[in-house]
């Protein structure tokens, strides 16, 4: 299966995607781990995705958002954005909002 048919049944078969550095217990990247906080915090299931494990999917996930940076986070097939704007959606509430516009559970957290 071609890289960009990986990537996009991953994110058709799940409602939240992390593509990410890492693993969430051992993120290898800083704002791969803040991402992986942040979803922890608002309790939100996700399936995450170690670019650091194969070239084709580190390279193959940056050509098919076109966006240049890991991590890059998916709801229900949206490409969301990396840390910088996934922590601005969180801090603002719009984060929250979005899940569960999304009927996605989550709950509201403190301020990161």
């Amino acid at each position: 299966m071609p890289i960009k048919d990986e990537i996009q049944a991953t994110i058709d078969t799940n409602d939240v995607v992390l593509f990410m550095k890492g693993t969430p217990d051992f993120p290898q990247c800083g704002f791969s781990g803040r991402v992986v906080q942040i979803l922890n915090s608002l309790a939100v299931s996700y399936k995450p995705v170690d670019c650091l494990a194969s070239d084709e999917i580190r390279q193959g996930i940056k050509e098919f958002s076109d966006w240049p940076t890991i991590p890059q986070l998916y709801v229900k097939g949206e490409f969301i954005g990396g840390c910088d704007i996934v922590r601005e959606m969180f801090q603002s509430g719009e984060l929250a909002a979005l899940m569960a516009s999304k009927g996605i559970e989550s709950r509201q957290p403190a301020k990161a």
